[in-house]
């Protein structure tokens, strides 16, 4: 993707609809448990907050996202749930407060970045379309949890087309993470827009495929959801193998949720 902008107007308008769900909560709801153990509501915002403030190191200042890399490097198991802990200590309309500006500060940098230029991060170096479409994954998944926290159920859109895309990019590290071997093919994925529109991956005559909704895709790769409650479907080992550890994010490789009906 050569001009970020498309990918940065949808993290803004993701970001925007995660900020009107979170915006008039009461100081109760603010505590409320999400699915991710021991995350409240104020943790999953807090943890955009922080991660917006690395990116935007990352963007602005290499030598200072250098000294983030080296405290992560320093702590592997606990960065991110300390960097959680810190924001959601905040009374909440500072967390909110910070959480915006930080946002508006990124989507700045991000739309002023020479063209061409890739970005120190916690993996491979990253381009501001890439950088925005792993924030927007992100804030969609913590998004998803807030959500689950709340009882809302929230309306899908075609922005969901940037998770997919991480989802099927991601194949390879999902089995390298586990230590399994790389399936040697390409896949087929076929999962249907919130619009109706069909997006699809691959070659079109691969004997590993997967289809369903472009929904369920995300729910999946972003670990959000078991597979088991999921209408995402496989067709060759290699691609039933795929939907258990499918992972859009970086790192470990996740815990994931339970299914509905038991025990995974």
């Amino acid at each position: 993707m050569s001009d970020p902008s498309s990918v940065i107007d949808d993290l803004h308008r993701e970001s925007e609809e995660l900020d009107r769900l979170v915006g008039e909560l009461d100081a109760g709801q603010w505590t409320l448990a999400t699915p991710a153990a021991g995350w409240s509501v104020a943790h999953q915002i807090a943890h955009l907050a922080w991660t917006d403030h690395s990116a935007l190191l990352a963007v602005t200042d290499a030598p200072a996202f250098a000294a983030e890399v080296e405290k992560a490097l320093a702590a592997p198991d606990s960065f991110v749930d300390e960097g959680a802990d810190a924001g959601a200590a905040l009374p909440p309309d500072r967390l909110l407060a910070g959480w915006r500006q930080g946002r508006a500060a990124l989507e700045d940098a991000l739309r002023a970045a020479p063209a061409g230029t890739r970005f120190p991060w916690y993996g491979p170096p990253m381009s501001a379309a890439s950088m925005a479409t792993g924030r927007l994954m992100e804030t969609w998944a913590h998004g998803q949890d807030v959500a689950d926290a709340l009882g809302v159920v929230r309306a899908p859109t075609d922005r969901l087309r940037h998770v997919v895309r991480i989802g099927v990019r991601a194949r390879d590290f999902a089995f390298g993470v586990r230590g399994l071997a790389v399936p040697p093919e390409e896949f087929r994925v076929e999962v249907v827009a919130p619009s109706g529109e069909l997006w699809t991956y691959g070659p079109e005559d691969a004997r590993q495929r997967v289809t369903g909704p472009a929904l369920d895709f995300c729910l999946l790769v972003t670990q959000r959801a078991h597979r088991a409650d999921l209408a995402v479907r496989a067709e060759g080992a290699d691609a039933e193998r795929w939907l258990d550890i499918a992972q859009a994010f970086a790192g470990p490789p996740g815990g994931g949720r339970p299914a509905k009906g038991g025990t995974p």
